[in-house]
Order: structure tokens, then sequence, then C-alpha cells
């Protein structure tokens, strides 16, 4: 073939010469030409239709993006503090058994540790709520869509997440339903699985989970529920609560009986998880039965006795050094008091039945009445009653620790105690005893170093006695007697004395004259049963104690050891319980004696009848009793008179007959024990003073024997005990020691060189007659 031939040439428009192919000239293996077939154009609605490639590739895009996304909010969305809601908690204050006395705080949560939850209430939780809680991821991305896909096409409550979702919702988020919370849950949870163990996020969760009964947390769950600590739960017990988690409303079968069944229903389902899951035999299932839980009760707030306890518990946590009320007001504090509940329900039955069950609206002065009381077990210095008032929601001052009333004769015995401490003589040389004779004359004025003084308190009454004894002296309030013998003993010891037994050092009027004697210091009911626990223990002293364990989130908070000092030698003390049994035996106190058993006791008046007082106790028990006069419009001070159907108010009256209705309601399962007493020598009612002869007249040679120290270690002393030295602190109470000298600089008065008392033992008397605030004789 030649070179001309194999030229190509241009196609003839005529289709002269096609090439090789088919007549359409098309490539071959297409159709149409060149081998390979066309794709048909899409027409009509297919045309809107993407194809494969356009579908992969946008959902690998959507991929990227939704990647990038999850990307950039997990490395932007940090874990929050923890909301408000989450971690605020109650405190809650127990009796000494566990009961509880009230919750403060709006928010019913108590704290607890995952140790101090049985094994069979967490397994019941899991089985209700996550039984792959151990095993599985932070999240249920299955689980996330389905809730998503709920929310946002409004099919209602989503469920199906992980208890970790669940933890992070209450304790770090909040209940809204939005698709942006349900987000920040995803990569919180996410994050927060690899900060923490699972079983911290699930001592959380227990604690922030609603079980409803206004009940945050599984702890005040089971006391909503069934009154009990969470330790205690049984594991039928602990299977309702964690149906509860579900719907706690809807399955509380007390609140909605008409769900029970559906409450069984969801109970029966967690047990059979428990089984299902190994935590639970099916021996032990066939032998569970339902746990009908409590009676709902309603918020426990602060009416009643319930605020005046809560309040000196504040007060006692301060003082002491334990927590201060900014601390405190943090909430979640677990306190567990010295109070016993079946006590302190005798208190206020006892009030209620001598009390308040006799006033009346018809009676002016009944509006006025008030009762304050004090209960302590003196071995332990426990306080196991306190009685505030009529209801802290009504009045909200303590009648138990308020400062402002006087005592009255109450502070008696501290006079008599003092005079022994001292080893004093009367004016004449004679050594004080309860069977020196005084002169009880009214208003006989008090005869210092220097003669009569112008200071002549008046006996209630205005009774004269003549010559008496000071053990009748006792028995009957003398006032004029006692006058003198604080004058005789001195003022400054008789404080000093009065300070060591457990009246404060900074008790209001504590004025070291002869009024003293009178009870014209404002100590508190709780004070001076701590000055009478003294007393019934020998002598011994130990500051009161209210609390007996603090915890906060399962973590104890250590507590000053209670210490005892001898206050006082124990023939001191004893001698005045010897003289203060012939009070309820025979005198003032006679109303006492219904308790039927021995005791020690002394009635008090304060200035005008504004204060009726009873403080006595047995070997096992000490307790005071005051009923107070107050205005409840204004706040004043205001005298019995006329108050409970009586002309007069007095010590012997309602004070004692409250007294002795609750000890011998609050010793009813005790066996009654006799006073193991040591008084002084010449102490015993039928014997002659020390320093007399038998015909009564003084001994001037006997006043000038020497006396052992008063501070020598009796013999109940455990070994190695030593007396505080002069000055030292007991107890807390800065004193002076017993016994040390007056120098008439205390508080204007005291023995001095010659000196009569000053401050208030000067001038006037009470209700007009002798001192200026000087009560009337108990």
């Amino acid at each position: 073939m030649s070179d001309e031939s194999q030229h190509w040439a241009p196609r003839d428009p005529s289709g002269a010469a096609a090439p090789p192919g088919d007549a359409s000239g098309s490539p071959p293996g297409r159709k149409g030409g060149g081998g390979k077939k066309a794709r048909p154009r899409r027409t009509g609605w297919r045309r809107a239709v993407p194809t494969w490639r356009t579908a992969l590739g946008t959902l690998l895009g959507l991929a990227l993006l939704v990647g990038a996304g999850i990307f950039a909010a997990y490395r932007l969305v940090d874990i929050p503090a923890a909301n408000a809601a989450a971690t605020a908690q109650s405190n809650v204050y127990l009796y000494n058994d566990g009961t509880v006395i009230a919750r403060d705080g709006d928010v019913n949560r108590e704290k607890v540790k995952l140790s101090q939850v049985p094994a069979t209430v967490q397994h019941a939780v899991l089985a209700a709520e996550d039984r792959d809680f151990y095993s599985e991821r932070a999240v249920d991305v299955k689980a996330m869509v389905r809730a998503g896909w709920n929310t946002v096409t409004g099919k209602g409550k989503q469920g199906g997440s992980t208890i970790t979702q669940q933890y992070v919702k209450n304790y770090y988020l909040g209940q809204e339903r939005t698709l942006l919370r349900k987000a920040k849950e995803f990569i919180i949870a996410i994050k927060l699985n690899r900060e923490k163990t699972k079983d911290q996020i699930f001592e959380g969760y227990l604690n922030t989970s609603y079980f409803g009964r206004n009940a945050y947390g599984v702890q005040a769950a089971a006391q909503a529920y069934y009154g009990k600590n969470v330790e205690d739960l049984t594991t039928a017990e602990g299977a309702y609560l964690a149906a509860l988690l579900n719907a706690p409303s809807a399955y509380d079968v007390v609140a909605h009986p008409d769900n029970e069944p559906a409450a069984r229903h969801r109970w029966n389902y967690v047990l059979d998880g428990m089984v299902k899951e190994g935590r639970l035999t099916a021996a032990e299932r066939a032998d569970t039965r339902f746990p009908t839980p409590g009676e709902a009760k309603p918020p426990t707030g602060l009416s009643g006795q319930r605020g005046y306890i809560v309040q000196a518990v504040e007060d006692y946590l301060d003082q002491r050094g334990i927590l201060d009320g900014k601390t405190l007001a943090t909430g979640g504090y677990r306190i567990t008091t010295t109070l016993d509940k079946a006590k302190q329900d005798a208190f206020v039955e006892a009030v209620d039945a001598h009390v308040t069950s006799r006033t009346s609206t018809d009676r002016e002065a009944d509006r006025n009445v008030r009762v304050g009381g004090a209960s302590i077990v003196p071995k332990t210095g426990e306080v196991v009653a306190l009685y505030g008032g009529i209801d802290y929601t009504k009045q909200y001052v303590s009648n138990a620790t308020r400062r402002d009333y006087q005592v009255g004769s109450i502070f008696k015995p501290f006079v008599l105690t003092s005079a022994v401490v001292n080893g004093s003589t009367t004016q004449d040389g004679r050594r004080i005893t309860p069977n020196t004779v005084y002169d009880g004359t009214n208003k006989r004025p008090v005869v210092g170093p220097l003669g009569a003084t112008d200071y002549a308190p008046a006996n209630e009454d205005d009774t004269d006695y003549g010559s008496i004894t000071v053990r009748a002296a006792t028995d009957k309030s003398v006032n004029a007697v006692y006058a003198q013998m604080a004058q005789d003993v001195g003022p400054a010891k008789v404080r000093a004395t009065a300070v060591a037994l457990g009246v404060p050092a900074d008790t209001p009027d504590l004025t070291a004259s002869p009024s003293i004697a009178l009870g014209t210091a404002n100590a508190s009911v709780l004070d001076m049963t701590e000055a009478y626990a003294t007393l019934a223990d020998h002598g011994r002293h130990g500051r009161y104690v209210l609390v007996d364990k603090v915890t906060k989130d399962g973590a104890e908070i250590d507590l000053p050891t209670r210490t005892t000092t001898r206050a006082v030698p124990r023939e001191a003390a004893d001698t005045t319980t010897a003289v203060l049994r012939g009070v309820i035996e025979g005198g003032t106190g006679a109303a006492a004696r219904a308790v039927g058993r021995p005791a020690a006791g002394k009635t008090g008046t304060a200035e005008e009848d504004r204060a009726a007082w009873f403080a006595g106790y047995t070997p096992d028990l000490a307790t005071v009793v005051a009923v107070m006069g107050q205005n409840p419009d204004t706040g004043a001070q205001t005298p019995l008179y006329g108050a409970l159907g009586l002309p007069r108010v007095n010590g012997g009256g309602p004070p004692a007959e409250t007294w002795a209705a609750y000890t011998q309601a609050a010793l009813r399962s005790t066996p009654a024990q006799e006073f193991d007493l040591r008084p002084a020598p010449g102490s015993a009612e039928d014997e002659a003073p020390l320093d007399e002869d038998s015909d009564g007249s003084a001994d001037p040679s006997s006043s000038s024997e020497p006396r052992s120290d008063p501070f020598d270690a009796a013999p109940d002393d455990p070994p190695g005990t030593t007396p505080p030295p002069p000055g030292t602190e007991t107890g807390g109470n800065t004193s002076g020691a017993p016994g040390g000298t007056g120098d008439g600089t205390d508080e204007g008065g005291g023995e001095g060189d010659g000196g009569e008392g000053g401050g208030r033992s000067t001038g006037g008397g009470t209700t007009g007659e002798g001192a200026p605030g000087a009560p009337a004789a108990g």
C-alpha cells in the first residue's frame, strides 16, 4: 500500500466513507459508537434524587463535621462546678438513740459514703437503674438518640440514661429537658468517667438522686420512708427505695394507695434483676416480703422544743470551739446530742400537767407564764433534757439558757458550801455548820466587822423567826440568816465557790456583796443545773455536755474530752446535800416528795415574784425548773401574782411539782438510790456545832484551832488527783479558789478590811425593803 493510501482523509459529510465501527460511528464497545455505552440523562423526578456518590460524599462530610464538632465540644466544655441544689445539705440534730430531733435547711439531704450503704441496697439500685454500670461506658448512644428523638417529637419523658449521665444531670446540670442539656450531659459524662472511679460516681449518684417525700439522697430517703439510717436498711427496703427512683411520687404506696400494684411490679422487677445478676439467691428472693413504708411525716421544722434544742446546740458548738456559726451554716453536719428522747418527752409532759394545763385565757396573768428547765446526769455531765418554752415558733428566746432572771434562793446552798469550804465562823467566832444558830428576825441589819450595816433584807411574808439554826433557816429559806452568813463567810469567797461549782464567772449581777446569798445573780437554768450537778457528784465539777458526736459526709469531727476537777471538798458538798434533803422532807420543797425516792433540793423566788425556781437532785439526776413572768408584747418581766389561779407562784408550788413529776418519770426504770454522804463533822442533825457548848453559847477558844486545807483530796478522788490551785480554771470557768480571802475589790464589796459589802447590798429591800434587787425567799 502506498503512503498516499494510508494518509488520513477528512470525513465526508455525506457519510460516504465511514470509519470502522457501527453504523452510528461510535467507538467499539459503546452504544452509539466507540465500544462504550453513554449514560442516559435523568429525566423527570429522578433528577431530584442524589446519586449514591453524592449521598456517600454528603454523609462522609457530615460525619467529619459532627466529629469535628464533638472534638471541639470536648475540648471546650469543662466539667462545671456542682450546682448549689446538689451540694446543699441540712444539718441533722439527733437524740442520743439516733432519733431525729430536727433538720435545719431547705434541702433534706445528708451525704453518706458508699461504704455506709449496704451491698444489697447498692445492688438493688443497680438492678433498677443500670445493671451494666460497672462494665459499660459512660454514655449509652442508642438511649441518647432515643431520648433526643422523644424530646424533639414531644413524646414525653425520655429514659435510658446511664447512672453516670443521671449523676451529671443531678450534680452538675439541671433537670431541664433540652437538646443542649443533653449534649452537655454527653460530653461531661465522658470526661467524668475518665477522672473519677465508678465507685465515686455511684456514691455521688446515691447522694443526689430524688426519692420523693422531699428526700434527696439515699440516707434522707431511708429516714423518710422507714425512719432508720441507710446502714440499717434491709434488702426488701433497699429494693423499694430503688424502685422509687423511676417514679418517686407514683410509687409511694402510702401517699397513693391506688398505685400499689404498679409499685409492687417495679419492686419485683428490681428483685428479679438482682437474682438475674447473681446478687440475690432464688431462695432469698422467695422469702422477701414487700416492705410497706411508714406514714409520711411533715417536714421536721423548729416548732415545739426543736428550735430551742437546735439553738442550744449551735451555741454549745460555737462556745466550745467545735464549729462556729459560719461553718455550721454550710450544712451537712450530723449532730448527735446527749438528749434522751424519753426524758425530753417526760419533761414536756410534766410542764404540761403542772403548768400549761393550769393556764386560762380568762386570766391576764397566765399569758405571761414562761417555763424553763434542764436536766443533767451528775457523773457524766450529759444534758438529757432541755425545756426552752411553749413553742420556739411562738416564743423565740429559750427559757433554759437565758440569763436575765434572778435565781432567787436556790443560790443559798452555795453560801453554806462556801462556809464549810472555808471553815468560816460567825461574827462572834462560832464555826458555821448546819446546826449553828443565827438570828432570823425579819429585816435584821447585816452585821459586819465594824458593826451593823444599812442592809436589812426582809424575810418572805415579813416573818420573824428569832433564833434559828442554819438547817432550819435553809428549810424555811430565811433571808436574814443567809445574808448574814454571806457576810460572815465573805461575799468574795461565796462568789468564788459558786463559780467553782459551775456558775459562769461572767454571770450578770454575780456581785460579791451580802445580797449575793439571796440570788441577785441572773444565771440561766442550765447554769444552775450544772452547779447543782456538782453538789450531787460530791463536789466534783465538769462542764455540762450537750453533744456526743458530730460527723460530716461520714467523717467524725473531734470533740473535746470532758474532764472533772474537785471544785469543793466532798465534805462540803455532802454537808450541803444533807441539809437540802431536809428542804424536801419538811421544808419549802415538800411538794417534791412526790418523786418517791431520796432527793435534795431548794426553792427560790426572784424579786417581786418575777420567777419561781426549784433546783433538786437525786444521786443520779440533777434538774432545775423555773417558772418566769414575761409580757409577750413588750418582753418586760412581770410578777406572777395571780398566775395559774394562785395568789402567788413560788418555788415550792408548780416548779417543785413539775420537778417531781419529771424526775419520777425520767427515773421510772431506774432503782432508787440512797445518797452516800460524808458530811463535815458537826453537821449531823442531832449533833451540836463544833464550836458551841451544849447550851449554844460560843466557845471562843475553838475558833482558833487549826484546820486542814479544804482542798485536800477527798477519799473518793482517783489516785493521782490533785486539788486545783487557787485562781485556776475549773471546768472552763475562771474562778478564784473557794477559800481565798476577800480583798474588798471584787465588784464593789467583799470582806476587805472591815468592809461590809457594797454594790447591790446597800439600801432598800425586797419589794421596797432591803437591798435593791434582793429577791424574796422561796
